[in-house]
């Protein structure tokens, strides 16, 4: 059993996507997420080489420029056939506006270049890293995978990031032909929210 968390958390993102999702995750433990991008504070410096790295960096600065509890998701795609590239690059490959439609580009163009045009040699996975930091310095880390394959032309409306090019294994659609609360059923993040709701948040 983990620490407990109540009350009120920062959330170390500026993405209105990621907010709203975890906004949905906490209402039901009473829990008040308020996100860096809306108390209008930098984004740290991202140097880890690993989710987990990053992930504490961005929930520690999250902590010490708010005092309050703080949790930061490092998350990103895994594909397979370019040896688990973008991994942490997952957003620098949308360029300096964050525009998906670039970065799901690339991913096509680059399996293309790497010769994966069947399902099989399309296998990427989701990985998110929740980093919990709390104002006395206790940490917990917990890790989430969503297993699925690369679609292309991409299909649907709804999530974001790389999420209309995802079809999660079991599923006929993609993450962004899902509802949010199909997805936050079975995405990675849900995953790794449903440990860190099991250690931190439920009785």
């Amino acid at each position: 059993m983990g620490r407990r968390l109540t009350g009120k958390l920062v959330l170390a993102t500026h993405n209105n996507g990621k907010l709203s999702e975890f906004k949905a995750l906490m209402a039901p433990y009473g829990v008040d997420v308020v996100s860096v991008g809306q108390l209008g504070l930098p984004v740290p410096e991202e140097t880890g080489t690993t989710f987990v790295e990053n992930a504490r960096i961005k929930a520690l600065a999250a902590l010490e420029a708010t005092g309050l509890p703080a949790i930061a998701d490092d998350s990103g795609l895994c594909i397979e056939a370019l040896g688990g590239a973008p991994g942490v690059y997952t957003a620098d490959w949308s360029g300096p506006t964050r525009d998906w439609d670039i970065a799901m580009q690339r991913a096509q163009d680059e399996l293309l270049a790497a010769g994966a045009t069947e399902p099989a040699q399309r296998r990427g996975s989701f990985v998110s890293v929740l980093t919990v930091v709390w104002p006395d310095g206790h940490s917990e880390t917990f890790e989430g995978r969503a297993e699925g394959t690369l679609v292309w032309p991409t299909r649907g409306e709804h999530g974001h990031g790389y999420d209309p090019m995802f079809q999660p294994d079991g599923s006929d659609k993609t993450f962004a032909e899902m509802t949010e609360a199909q997805k936050n059923t079975i995405s990675h993040r849900a995953r790794s929210f449903q440990k860190l709701a099991e250690a931190c948040l439920k009785d």
